[in-house]
């Protein structure tokens, strides 16, 4: 599908938002990263079974190259949109695997408004931080929402010579209390909730105005072994089960 007849893509208002999670099979840091377990459960696993427990959300569409991603998926109660290997590699964006996945439905049926984008690399997301992303979104009017949290220490840059400079404190004045800080929030690189048809034209997920949604609660990302280590003992406490959560 061209870049125009993209942007021209039907959108109906009354569809519940979709669910994109593109999961390939390669990973440099971790290899077959995607099907890794935490707490006895695939990473691509906890993403559906988070999306499902999101009263919010409808069809969960799995973007992927690799068959046993697909299966999972399927037997999760997805759905999977195979991806070519050409948006397949190390450098393949995330955006580039959203928006084949679009044109792909596009051409079968109906667009909804929204569609919300999960990371497999964020394991203990929850269907409440879902809704409450979507919603926050609906309710405004921003172009896309996404999953936050607070962030609360001191961040410093370096100068062209190496020397310090406080990003979100003065550095010059007597130390502030950390209460006293201007408000700062940390990506979770969980949820994304975004427009449509604001996707479709401008082909980024952060399409201005963006809204930063704050969520409770701790959201590790896994990049690395030693991230996927820390999350497996952390899974006990933030949501180790092996079972579905229940389906909306």
């Amino acid at each position: 599908m061209s870049s125009d007849s993209a942007q021209q893509s039907r959108i109906d208002a009354d569809l519940p938002p979709l669910v994109l999670i593109p999961a390939r099979g390669g990973s440099k840091g971790i290899p077959g990263k995607n099907l890794r377990c935490v707490g006895g459960v695939p990473l691509l696993a906890r993403s559906v079974r988070a999306a499902r427990a999101a009263a919010s959300v409808g069809a969960i569409w799995i973007s992927s190259d690799d068959p046993a991603i697909g299966d999972l998926a399927e037997r999760e109660g997805g759905r999977w949109l195979q991806r070519p290997a050409s948006l397949s590699g190390d450098q393949a964006s995330s955006e580039a695997a959203l928006l084949h996945a679009l044109e792909q439905l596009a051409q079968h049926q109906p667009l909804p408004a929204l569609f919300v984008f999960l990371q497999c690399t964020s394991p203990f997301t929850t269907g409440g931080q879902i809704d409450a992303v979507v919603q926050a979104l609906q309710a405004s009017q921003a172009n896309m929402a996404f999953s936050v949290v607070p962030w609360h220490g001191f961040l410093w840059q370096r100068d062209g010579e190496g020397h310090g400079i406080g990003v979100n404190h003065d550095a010059r004045q007597p130390r502030q209390r950390r209460q006293d800080l201007t408000p700062t929030y940390l990506e979770t690189g969980a949820i994304y909730a975004i427009r449509t048809a604001a996707f479709l034209e401008h082909r980024t997920r952060f399409v201005t105005p963006t809204l930063p949604v704050p969520v409770e609660g701790l959201a590790p990302e896994i990049d690395t072994p030693d991230d996927l280590a820390l999350c497996e003992l952390l899974a006990p406490m933030l949501g180790g089960t092996s079972q579905p959560e229940d389906a909306n």
